[in-house]
């Protein structure tokens, strides 16, 4: 039974595509830096958050609920790395790392969500 959130092996992988984001952030152009750098701190930010958050509510439903919610930062952030290639703000292998990570977090939290509802 996790009896704390800092446990839960997804909010630890979420916390590493959180520094890997920042780095990623690093690279973009000076002008960037309170727009899609901004965004997409706050999206990586948001994923563990969310489930820290819901984990501490007690409430499996409300776990479930807060879990969807990283689903949906999640999604946002790698939305936000596939702009950075398309605009050539980065490289596809600058993001490659993040988005295989992000990729197996939306993985860990579909299982979750899974779970929880079932």
């Amino acid at each position: 039974m996790i009896r704390h959130f800092q446990e839960l092996i997804v909010l630890q992988r979420a916390m590493d595509l959180v520094g890997e984001i920042y780095l990623l952030a690093r690279k973009l152009p000076k002008e960037e830096r309170y727009a899609l750098s901004d965004q997409m701190r706050r999206a990586a930010v948001s994923i563990p958050s969310n489930i820290a958050e819901g984990q501490s509510r007690h409430s499996a439903k409300e776990f479930a609920r807060f879990l969807s919610m990283a689903k949906g930062s999640n999604a946002e952030l790698q939305t936000q790395l596939l702009v950075c290639v398309r605009v050539s703000f980065l490289s596809p292998d600058d993001i490659q790392k993040a988005l295989s990570r992000s990729n197996e977090i939306g993985k860990m939290l579909n299982s979750l969500i899974q779970k929880l509802t079932d």
